[in-house]
């Protein structure tokens, strides 16, 4: 594990006091957040380790999506206003998710194929790694590799597959915010999973063009402090960054400012002799004391990482029952969302570097059952389908609701 003596002292604590606690603390559980008042001060800072995502990069764009897939199967059916929603939905890029279901050979190739695909458009593919060794807590997205040893030869095999060109990497979805010590974990297996994260970091910046960004949960979950601990902890000053809100519902200014303060509490981590995890102002802070404390204690020009956001379902914001559920999942399948900003690298914000859709939309979080007996959702009345499966009523439904409105890209 490469990780300082201070964060590794700081991680054994927290380990430590997890294994005891024996508590699992999972999105549904976070405490909510207040609406944001704004961004906290935006840094000039110098550029983070690995290569740029810079302005006016542009992502590539899957000619046969799921979402072009329900476009045909709309018309067919006599639907052409799905079937113009879905034709609008599918112009935009979208992430590929590498999930460990291959052969080491066949995921190198899936790769080369994405790559090869994304060449000919001289547009940056969006890649999600999503094999770690007990991934989501053995929840609804349960899986990933075996062992640290199979997951390094999946990582390397992907690796391979990059090559030279550039491609973003969304590094484990869940990966640091769940990783085992927030869910019943022992500080063993918390100290395998930031080696693998760690290790997974080193093999990828081995690929000149990889942009790499790690786990920060989202605004609405850990801490601004607890969370640049396990950044630190997972590696971050040897990435590009982290990312944000996948699969979630977060706003874009919520999300900014927590990203914001997150890339601040990082550094003031590394840099300040002494420091520790919950001198930073947290999310729930007054906006102005925080920003206050920032200003004070984080040196404009201070290196910082950037961070990116999936806004592929944010569109609405997050839900709020109008039912009390006894457990109310308000992450999962949540019923009236839209889609967000759609995927640009023009953000206007210095560490932004990219909203993107991350989160394949139109794809199911899970069965989920608001705590009832079930098994069907009591919001929907069925069984909702499994985690990653396609479900067209809410490819529809995000579309419809899309805020801003969803148009076709004349950019494609």
């Amino acid at each position: 594990m490469r990780s300082t003596p201070k964060a590794r002292r700081l991680l054994a604590a927290a380990a430590a006091a997890a294994a005891l606690a024996g508590l699992c603390v999972t999105p549904a559980s976070a405490r909510p957040a207040p609406e944001a008042s704004g961004p906290a001060r935006a840094s000039s800072a110098a550029e983070p380790s690995g290569p740029a995502l810079a302005p006016g990069t542009r992502f590539y764009i899957e000619g046969d999506s799921k979402a072009f897939a329900q476009a045909l199967a709309d018309r067919r059916a006599n639907d052409p206003a799905n079937a113009k929603l879905m034709d609008a939905m599918a112009s935009y890029p979208v992430a590929e998710w590498f999930t460990g279901s291959a052969t080491p050979e066949q995921t190198t190739a899936a790769m080369s194929l994405l790559q090869a695909k994304a060449a000919p458009q001289n547009r940056v593919p969006v890649a999600v790694a999503y094999n770690v060794p007990g991934r989501d807590c053995s929840q609804y997205s349960s899986g990933g590799a075996s062992n640290s040893a199979e997951y390094a030869t999946w990582v390397d095999a992907l690796a391979k597959g990059i090559g030279d060109r550039k491609t973003v990497v969304i590094l484990e979805p869940d990966g640091l915010a769940l990783s085992p010590t927030f869910c019943g974990g022992t500080a063993e297996q918390q100290a395998d999973r930031l080696e693998e994260i760690n290790d997974a970091v080193d093999r990828l910046r081995q690929q000149p063009g990889a942009v790499v960004y790690l786990d920060a949960g989202h605004s609405s979950w850990h801490a601004v402090g607890e969370m640049a601990q396990l950044l630190l902890d997972g590696g971050i000053s040897r990435a590009r960054g982290f990312f944000l809100n996948v699969s979630n519902y977060r706003t874009d200014s919520e999300l900014t400012r927590y990203g914001t303060q997150v890339a601040q509490c990082v550094w003031y981590l590394d840099n300040v002799e002494g420091s520790q995890p919950d001198d930073c102002p947290n999310q729930w802070w007054p906006a102005a004391d925080a920003d206050a404390w920032y200003a004070d204690h984080v040196p404009a020009g201070a290196r910082l990482p950037h961070f990116v956001i999936d806004s592929s379902r944010n569109g609405k914001g997050p839900w709020t029952p109008t039912v009390s559920y006894p457990d109310p999942q308000e992450w999962c399948n949540p019923p009236g969302r839209g889609l967000g900003t759609r995927p640009t690298s023009e953000t206007g914000v210095p560490l932004l570097d990219a909203f993107l859709w991350i989160k394949v939309p139109g794809e199911s979080d899970g069965s989920c059952t608001r705590g009832t007996a079930g098994p069907t959702d009591p919001e929907y009345g069925i069984v909702d389908p499994a985690a990653g499966a396609w479900w067209p009523d809410q490819a529809h439904s995000l579309a419809a609701n899309a805020t801003p409105r969803l148009t076709f890209n004349t950019n494609w």
